[in-house]
């Protein structure tokens, strides 16, 4: 099965967390627990620096909290690494670059209807490590390249660990950088990134996706192999339902669209109420229904998250931890709503 649907939660992994058994008790109050990156912890656990363990050319300054990157240490490095390239412990995350993750390992979550994990998608992760010219890796071909296929093992490392836990464990891979590559920038364009996303996904096991808070090419998006898609629709519902047509062609290929409706920024959070964002979320469905999709399909194929992720509130967790506690208060008035 893999992707649940029917309205199930699930929720972004970062957060503002410091206390991990904390973090984890608020992941695994959702439907599809995951494992928390805790960057508030220390900078071990970000998101970029996750994805960057045994990268080769890393420049990684844990005090300063930095990340770059060195072409002369990529080339010293890259036999190294590709030496080890059919060794899966190789490309898992280690204990020092996530207490959380191993945390989620040690638990027993057979009884889940499903489990969650998440990498940085090589696009964001090109787009954000400079080179010693202060340039984007993502527009140096070599490196580009071997990032591509570095990624997509690291993604079926970590999804394998999961489905020893659960067997219908699923992977995102964050890419909020997507939202970017059709911009003017010079040096990549849709084409290519077309191209690059096709062959990093041929090499990434299913169920696999997408999750982004951005505002990409839809189309493009939707058009790609996935079997999930996760967005922030509280901000960007009215613009994703224009293209309803890719929408239906993506869930009658099966795919699942993960719904972040909750805020979990502290003003857009206290004005809103189950009511408003319950009304908000079928004020989309309804376009997307009278543009011809069913909506036992929408609902099958369907889960709710919060909208994002969120590091910044004045009251610490207490917000974010709310916005949990209200994505679940919807997900179960919803499924009473219509019977799912």
């Amino acid at each position: 099965m893999g992707v649940p649907g029917n309205l199930l939660t699930t929720a972004m992994a970062v957060m503002p967390h410091r206390d991990v058994d904390r973090a984890l008790r608020a992941a695994l109050s959702l439907d599809v627990p995951f494992w928390p990156q805790l960057p508030l912890l220390n900078y071990y656990e970000d998101m970029y620096v996750q994805a960057s363990e045994h990268f080769p050319g890393i420049l990684a300054d844990m005090e300063k909290r930095t990340l770059r990157f060195s072409i002369d240490k990529f080339a010293m490095e890259l036999e190294h690494t590709l030496a080890n390239f059919e060794d899966p412990e190789y490309f898992d995350i280690s204990e020092t670059y996530s207490v959380v993750y191993h945390r989620f390992l040690q638990m027993d979550l057979s009884d889940r209807v499903a489990i969650r994990g998440q990498l940085e998608g090589p696009i964001s992760f090109g787009l954000n490590l400079l080179d010693q010219d202060h340039r984007p890796i993502l527009f140096n071909d070599t490196v580009r390249s071997f990032m591509l296929d570095f990624m997509a093992k690291r993604i079926n490392t970590q999804l394998n660990r999961l489905k020893a836990l659960n067997p219908n464990a699923f992977m995102f891979v964050d890419e909020p950088g997507l939202q970017y590559i059709f911009s003017a920038m010079s040096g990549y364009d849709g084409i290519t990134a077309g191209q690059d996303m096709e062959r990093f996904f041929s090499g990434v096991e299913r169920p696999r996706g997408v999750h982004l808070c951005g505002n990409p090419d839809w189309d493009f998006l939707l058009g790609l192999d996935l079997d999930v898609l996760s967005l922030d629709v509280y901000s960007n519902g009215e613009i994703f339902v224009s293209y309803a047509k890719s929408i239906l062609r993506f869930l009658e290929r099966g795919g699942c669209i993960i719904w972040g409706i909750v805020p979990t920024s502290l003003e857009p959070f206290s004005k809103e109420n189950l009511k408003s964002l319950e009304e908000r979320l079928l004020g989309c469905w309804r376009i997307l229904e009278r543009n011809g999709i069913d909506r036992h399909l929408l609902l099958t194929q369907s889960m709710l998250s919060p909208a994002t992720c969120c590091l910044v509130n004045p009251d610490g967790v207490q917000t974010v931890e709310k916005a949990f506690e209200q994505i679940n208060a919807l997900s179960e008035a919803l499924r009473m709503r219509f019977a799912v």
